[in-house]
């Protein structure tokens, strides 16, 4: 279900401005997560009609060139998602979908139908041990690679992202996801940022030297995917 959107977003889709919609559920708790009420207060938001946002895009028509779907975990609802890449596709609109790559049979039922125009999909970490501390969770890993490789294959824009979280994420984290995505298109680490996440271990604030620590990720990451970018305030 959509809780709630941002009409006019220049940072959710990079070259593009787009609208974002928030599903309400998530898989994983991550604690590092900046939208864990929406996850796990989902009532305290309204839900949103598909008139509501297709006015909204219509109003928009000419301005907004796509239209994100994040959450939580849109691809948890597999049915729910397809029907609004349709509708919005209708439009005349592209489609972004976030995703944490648990469902790599939504991927694919996507992929078959062409409904979507680009994937971001988080790695958290290695995909071993580590990545049950990084998402709360014990995901199954062969869900996660599977989700990769589809992504990989594809004939579309894609990004993995990977936000950079002290304790979670080091250099040799950075060497074993550049293993497991060498050669990808793009790969975002991203800048974790203390305030309002889901865990109060990840609530404290910042070493002066994080700064520098990103800078030695991401030439360490240039070596696997040459498209390595830093994203978020340093």
């Amino acid at each position: 279900m959509i809780r709630a959107i941002i009409d006019t977003s220049f940072v959710d889709w990079d070259g593009k401005i787009s609208t974002v919609l928030f599903f309400d559920a998530c898989n994983f708790r991550c604690p590092f997560c900046h939208n864990w009420e929406l996850i796990t207060k989902p009532e305290k938001f309204d839900p949103l009609a598909w008139d509501m946002i297709k006015e909204k895009l219509h109003q928009k028509r000419g301005w907004v060139d796509g239209v994100v779907l994040t959450g939580g975990e849109p691809l948890m609802h597999e049915q729910e998602v397809a029907d609004l890449c349709e509708k919005i596709n209708d439009l005349g609109i592209q489609v972004k979908i976030d995703t944490n790559g648990a469902y790599p049979h939504v991927i694919q039922y996507l992929l078959d139908r062409n409904l979507v125009h680009f994937f971001a999909m988080d790695v958290k970490a290695p995909l071993d041990e580590r990545y049950n501390r990084a998402t709360g969770a014990k995901p199954d890993l062969k869900a996660i690679q599977a989700s990769i490789t589809l992504i990989m294959q594809s004939m579309l824009d894609y990004e993995f992202r990977t936000t950079c979280v002290p304790g979670i994420i080091d250099e040799h984290a950075i060497h074993d996801i550049g293993e497991t995505i060498k050669g990808a298109k793009k790969w975002a680490l991203q800048a974790h940022v203390p305030n309002n996440a889901f865990r109060e271990e990840c609530r404290v604030p910042l070493s002066i030297e994080y700064p520098k620590f990103l800078q030695q990720y991401l030439l360490v990451a240039q070596h696997y995917v040459p498209n390595t970018i830093l994203r978020g305030k340093l």
